[in-house]
């Protein structure tokens, strides 16, 4: 749907959505390093050059420069006449950089098409009112569904005060994560946990339970070659500190962000230990049973920025924060396998009496991941 915004507004054309796909393409590269902005794509296209792309931009890591400000600097002076094609409305306040409306209006462009308006107070339409009032056509909607999904996580912080979460899990068939012994390596193969990474760097954080911690000594990091510096912040939920001061997540705390989640009062001697050696702590309120209270833990993850939150935790951790209602979205990996009721499950009890209760999802995707299964779902409304 494409709406009207004023009356120079130019009707959409096959090439109008391909520019804006290009500009959501570009806008996805930035997922999980621009937190706590948006990830923004711009095209700029020249129509009176046979449609061609003179400038492409996305949002660089730590949110800056800005995506329109990228577009800008390559098209050059080709910029002049231009369609600028964004993902997200352009921001019209002074911050860390001069508004990008106001570098989009000096550079002489003649036309904006933006997929989705932007719900921070700070723009919230008054990007698109400064670039109707010096006479630039602007039309907003196109691609609309798909600018909202790509940036759910920054819409979320806003919205709600707090990051999306997705909880990935890998089973077998019959919904286990591992043995009664404990044996999970690997329940998925090795595509499975190419794809798995991937989604490790694009997220801003990757939370897990301090039961995860301790079994597994875990790196939490992207391996992918290539993807090494796209590492997301480590988030262990961990009442009562037991996470070792040696463990690989606390002696790489000064080469990967670590962030440890423990409870009020918290024995200030490991505190300190840990923070001695690079680790954040966090004392969060408690819940009734002196665990950190997950909807205080989540709006102190928004208000430090965090806007996409991957959980790889075991059951405890997963059903705690889908008894919460905290989990947006699930990333399921299937493997070909079974391992019987004895075997461990993903989600721990969470008080479920009949199936009214049950928090329903709705399957966005399925798709192969070698000889194991890939299935997305989101929160049903």
């Amino acid at each position: 749907m494409i709406k009207k915004t004023n009356n120079q507004e130019k009707p959409t054309s096959g090439n109008d959505n391909h520019a804006m796909r290009a500009a959501l393409s570009l806008a996805g590269r930035g997922l999980g390093s621009v937190w706590p902005n948006p990830a923004v794509g711009c095209v700029l296209v020249r129509e009176d050059l046979g449609w061609r792309t003179v400038g492409r931009g996305w949002t660089q890591p730590s949110g800056r420069p800005h995506a329109e400000t990228e577009a800008l600097a390559r098209a050059g002076d080709l910029a002049l006449g231009s369609t600028a094609f964004v993902t997200l409305e352009p921001c019209n306040h002074e911050g860390e950089t001069p508004p990008c409306t106001e570098a989009l209006i000096s550079a002489g462009i003649k036309r904006c098409v933006i997929a989705l308006q932007d719900p921070d107070p700070r723009v919230s339409g008054r990007g698109l009112k400064r670039l109707e009032a010096v006479g630039i056509a602007v039309s907003t909607g196109l691609c609309e569904d798909q600018a909202r999904d790509l940036n759910l996580g920054f819409l979320t912080r806003i919205n709600k005060g707090r990051p999306l979460f997705t909880l990935k899990t890998a089973t077998t068939l019959d919904g286990r994560v591992a043995t009664s012994e404990g044996d999970s390596k690997w329940i998925t193969g090795a595509p499975a946990r190419a794809f798995a990474h991937g989604m490790r760097g694009n997220h801003d954080a990757i939370m897990v339970g301090i039961g995860t911690a301790l079994a597994d000594a875990p790196s939490l990091t992207c391996r992918l070659p290539g993807l090494e510096g796209r590492s997301p912040v480590r988030i262990v939920a961990d009442s009562k500190l037991r996470l070792p001061v040696d463990c690989p997540l606390v002696e790489t705390a000064n080469d990967v962000p670590t962030w440890v989640v423990t409870v009020l009062g918290a024995d200030k001697g490991k505190v300190g230990a840990l923070e001695g050696k690079g680790v954040l702590v966090i004392e969060a309120e408690t819940d009734g049973d002196g665990r950190p209270d997950l909807d205080w833990v989540a709006a102190e993850l928004g208000r430090r920025g965090l806007t996409r939150v991957l959980v790889e935790s075991g059951g405890e951790l997963a059903a705690a924060l889908v008894k919460k209602d905290l989990v947006d979205r699930l990333a399921w990996f299937r493997s070909p396998k079974l391992i019987g009721d004895d075997g461990r499950g993903a989600v721990a009890a969470f008080g479920i009496d009949g199936l009214a209760q049950a928090p329903a999802f709705a399957r966005d995707s399925i798709s192969d991941a070698g000889n194991d299964v890939l299935e997305t779902y989101r929160r049903a409304p």
